[in-house]
């Protein structure tokens, strides 16, 4: 099954890097309807691809319903999901789901959030939409730079890096958008602990195959789709590691040192919990291997981290040290 899906995505990827290639440029961009500026990119345009789908052809979710966790039922136990508590109210966003919608746009009171997972990445950051007194609403290109997915948002057309939260193309760019802490944690666990907590739900339950894993075998797999840049030295490019996003310089350091032996720095501390399935694995989320989840804490407080690949890492932080030893 694993070999089978490494090939597929292997033929995935040479059919589709002529076509990103061809969609590196913005004159292209603007005839497929962007209004975007493009005179303002904060990158290269030769570094934003096609992922295949058109603008939205992966839809947010932005008018999300949710059940309470003892109303959940056929979420596996093990499934991944996002948790979130913000101004005291906790809830839970399924990979399930994600895997298939990118962006979930949600509110908590007074707190417009974004709530993203990039799949080829395995980031799942959450954002604060506010910037500059202005509330946006974030939606997919279509597009990936560094294999992670490039967001836009609906009010201005700005073009988004999901893994760092910056605008890098059109009106705002050079913006950042705030981080807001999350962490992955097993249904299990989420409902255990929040039996009333809210959970994301389909809007349209047939919409997609929700359960399945469309990237079977991924994070197996020995290189990256859609990604050509350097890779990391000392540990293999797919191996799992934790962006711990601190004020100034982030520290990384590999999920198996943390599993073997937790780890601490600059006052951080990061603690291992098993009993989560991965979403990138088997053909159904449920029945992925157990790759477990961590906790980021400092001063007795949780912080924005994310656990994604280590070219993801390298990429977007090529002077960061990968702590592995």
């Amino acid at each position: 099954m694993k070999i089978r899906a490494r090939r597929l995505i292997a033929i995935l990827f040479l059919v589709a890097l002529p076509t990103a290639h061809a969609h590196a440029d913005p004159e292209q961009w603007a005839r497929e309807g962007w209004k975007t500026d493009f005179s303002r990119m904060s990158v290269e345009s030769s570094e934003i691809l096609s992922g295949g789908p058109p603008r939205d052809g992966i839809p947010s979710i932005d008018r999300p319903e949710f059940r309470p966790a003892s109303a959940i039922s056929g979420l596996g136990g093990q499934e991944p999901v996002i948790q979130l508590t913000v101004e005291g109210t906790v809830r839970a966003y399924p990979l399930r789901i994600l895997t298939w919608h990118e962006i979930v746009n949600d509110e908590f009171g007074a707190t417009p959030v974004a709530v993203t997972y990039c799949p080829l990445c395995n980031a799942s950051i959450v954002f604060d939409r506010r910037v500059s007194g202005k509330t946006l609403e974030f939606g997919t290109t279509g597009k990936l730079r560094n294999s992670d997915l490039v967001m836009y948002d609906r009010q201005t057309e700005s073009w988004w890096q999901q893994f760092t939260g910056t605008a890098i193309a059109g009106e705002l760019t050079g913006e950042k958008l705030k981080l807001i802490p999350s962490r992955i944690v097993s249904f299990s666990t989420y409902a255990k602990e929040h039996p009333q907590g809210a959970v994301l739900v389909p809007t349209d339950p047939s919409f997609r195959d929700y359960g399945r894993n469309p990237y079977a075998g991924y994070d197996s797999a020995s290189a990256p789709f859609l990604y050509s840049g350097d890779m990391p030295e000392n540990i293999a490019p797919m191996a799992r590691v934790v962006v711990i996003r601190t004020a100034d310089k982030p520290i990384v350091v590999s999920l198996e040192k943390v599993r073997r032996e937790g780890f601490r720095s600059e006052g951080y501390t990061v603690t291992y919990e098993k009993g989560v399935a991965s979403a990138l694995d088997t053909a159904r989320i449920a029945s992925g291997r157990d790759v477990g989840t961590v906790r980021v804490m400092l001063d007795g407080e949780d912080v924005a981290h994310d656990v994604t690949f280590a070219f993801v890492a390298h990429a977007f932080h090529p002077d960061t040290p990968i702590i592995s030893d």
